[in-house]
């Protein structure tokens, strides 16, 4: 047989990626480029001078993805590209540069969900089994996906309002820690108490979604009631607790998942899948499946994941012309 080359391209936030993936699992280079730096000074990520940064090192990241995996042009067999959910200006970044060198050097174009790519990155891990449960965790999605068979996604739970990875840059930019917070609030939650009575939204409820943004209001209320009073509050025991009314909610949410669709695989991915804390609650409390957590590397944005999925859709036959758009709100829903 024929060994099967990809190139892809991930930009759909602040990470500019390329990455080559040999047939269905050879990770043979996943450059990335990160802007977290830039958008420290404003606490979050600013649309415009990410799209600005993706311009700049785009077509160096592919040059220096082919030359790490010691392939040429002429060795690939196709093109992915994230083209969306995410930042319309990012994506289209992207998506130009793919189109680009497919129509140059004459290869299939391949469109990847960006939350495929998340899920799919489990790949690297293992052999994943279907159907399997997935909890997608990030910055700007809380999911919990069915999937039947490789390729098909269905979401089965959401949240209604902020996304768990959104909720804990804001409490952290309340508190004063650095963009992006989740990684020092996991460290701090490891060092404090969860004294401090969060609510845990709909965790009694007969139902799959989400919600953390009475959780992200009760946080800031409480830290800015003390502020006004001239109280310090340990934040130690407020990341604490924070962390276990936001780990809570998941298990709970996962656990109900895990009853109504009996499977024997739940992979975890996204970038809050490298919380520790959720890790470590993962491994106590969730025994009669098999968790598949991808290495740190892929859990956050990076091309491997997306060239992950690409393969799948490559032997579904799954390409696009060149006229392919942006969907800054794509959702699995509409992949069908």
């Amino acid at each position: 047989m024929t060994d099967r080359y990809i190139l892809a391209i991930e930009s759909s936030c602040d990470e500019t990626s390329v990455a080559v993936l040999k047939n269905d699992n050879q990770l043979l280079s996943n450059v990335i480029a990160s802007q977290v730096e830039s958008h420290k000074r404003f606490g979050g990520v600013v649309p415009e001078v990410a799209s600005r940064h993706h311009v700049e090192v785009i077509t160096l990241c592919i040059q220096d993805a082919l030359k790490e995996a010691d392939t040429k042009a002429e060795d690939l067999s196709a093109v992915a590209v994230t083209y969306g959910p995410g930042l319309v200006g990012a994506l289209l970044v992207g998506m130009a540069a793919a189109k680009a060198f497919a129509w140059a050097h004459g290869l299939p174009l391949i469109p990847v969900n960006h939350m495929a790519g998340h899920l799919m990155a489990a790949q690297s891990t293992a052999d994943l089994q279907y159907p399997l449960l997935a909890l997608l965790v990030s910055g700007g999605h809380t999911e919990l996906v069915y999937v039947a068979e490789a390729g098909q996604y269905k979401i089965i739970g959401e949240t209604r309002d902020d996304a768990v990875g959104e909720a804990y840059d804001k409490v952290g930019r309340v508190m004063g820690l650095s963009y992006p917070a989740g990684r020092e609030i996991d460290q701090l939650a490891h060092k404090g108490q969860d004294i401090y009575n969060f609510p845990r939204a709909m965790i009694k409820e007969d139902n799959l979604e989400f919600s953390f943004s009475g959780l992200k209001s009760a946080f800031i209320n409480l830290h800015h009631n003390a502020k006004q009073k001239g109280e310090e509050l340990p934040v130690e025991d407020l990341c604490a607790s924070f962390q276990a009314a936001v780990l809570d909610i998941l298990l709970a949410k996962t656990k109900k998942a895990l009853e109504q669709y009996p499977v024997k695989t739940l992979v975890v991915a996204g970038g809050v899948a490298a919380n520790q804390g959720l890790r470590e609650r993962l491994k106590e409390e969730i025994s009669d499946v098999n968790v598949i957590i991808p290495p740190l590397r892929l859990c956050g944005d990076n091309a491997g994941m997306i060239a992950y999925a690409a393969a799948v859709e490559y032997q579904k036959g799954h390409f696009a012309d060149l006229d392919l758009n942006a969907r800054p709100s794509l959702a699995f829903d509409s992949l069908e």
